[in-house]
């Protein structure tokens, strides 16, 4: 063989292995991540605080995209018509999963992969100290006189949704009352006219520290470390009720298992970051809202199942 052979040869084996090495990098070209919301929103904000690092972590440029619409219909439709290359995420909430449970989403809950959590807000359940009811025990012996007058958020969403779940399970009998917002619930629940609420902690903990409302209970799986001393519903013998206000990032489930993989592990680093850290203190949050791809995936699939289940239940479901 010739020199000029060689050296030819060498060069396209040089050309082809940079050129396999680029097709392989990943990710390869900006990341989007799609909300439902509008622009300056808990998902939005959440969205955008987590992109700040995420950027350097992934070596690329992000950027939130915004398709409002539908419960979620609209940001869905978008993600599931793009490339399934993990160059797409889409940030949910319950909204989303009420959507899919109601037969209204254009893509169904095993359309999608958890890849991790950014925040998780459990539901406490709280009542008026004028109530005269001071643990679980005694919510349940109110109840057999007359339904607890259980404040919420509009008539199918999550507070909903929970609270009647949570009355199924649990045998405590329930009148839910819906508000505008959740302003006018805590008003009317500080005021007596209500007597049980599912709130944040956010929303409760000035209650909670004036003494007005009493904590007995957390849907989550393990206690909040701001209220050490409030059992799980779990632990009250009611199983399986486990509600936040959670919001995560999800890719279409035919996405190449190492992206998803590579995806967690920058995004997970880029939310133990202080930026993002500093985030989660301002809004009453702590460390363990962050999840993994695993954890995150069992949990939406674990409040997909409630939620289909009370849908059901209150006719609400195709």
């Amino acid at each position: 063989m010739t020199f000029l052979k060689t050296a030819a040869l060498a060069a396209a084996t040089l050309a082809l292995t940079v050129g396999s090495a680029t097709a392989n990098e990943f990710p390869s070209q900006p990341v989007e991540v799609v909300t439902h919301a509008s622009a300056g929103g808990g998902t939005d904000t959440t969205a955008r605080t987590m992109l700040i690092r995420a950027r350097r972590e992934l070596g690329t440029d992000a950027f939130v995209q915004i398709k409002k619409g539908g419960g979620g219909t609209v940001a869905m439709s978008y993600v599931s018509g793009k490339p399934a290359d993990g160059h797409t995420l889409m940030a949910i909430t319950p909204t989303h999963l009420i959507t899919m449970a109601r037969g209204r989403a254009p893509i169904k809950l095993e359309d999608i992969k958890g890849v991790v959590r950014s925040t998780d807000d459990p539901i406490i359940l709280v009542v008026n100290k004028s109530s005269g009811i001071t643990s679980f025990d005694d919510l349940k012996e109110v109840s057999k006189q007359a339904p607890i007058k259980w404040g919420g958020t509009q008539a199918g969403g999550i507070d909903h949704i929970a609270a009647i779940t949570f009355s199924n399970k649990s045998g405590v009998k329930i009148a839910y009352v819906p508000f505008d917002g959740g302003g006018a619930m805590i008003t009317n629940l500080m005021g007596g006219n209500i007597q049980a609420a599912g709130l944040n902690y956010g929303e409760a903990v000035d209650g909670i520290e004036s003494g007005d409302f009493i904590p007995l209970g957390v849907m989550a799986t393990k206690r909040l470390s701001a209220l050490p001393d409030t059992p799980t519903l779990a632990e009250l013998g009611v199983e399986d009720v486990n509600f936040s206000t959670v919001r995560g990032i999800v890719v279409m489930a035919e996405t190449p298992e190492e992206r998803v993989a590579a995806l967690e592990e920058k995004l997970l680093k880029a939310m133990n970051h202080g930026t993002y850290q500093a985030y989660l203190e301002g809004i009453g949050l702590d460390p363990s809202s962050i999840g993994g791809s695993d954890e995150w995936d069992a949990q939406i699939r674990s409040m997909y199942d409630n939620i289909y289940q009370t849908l059901g239940d209150l006719g609400l479901r195709k």
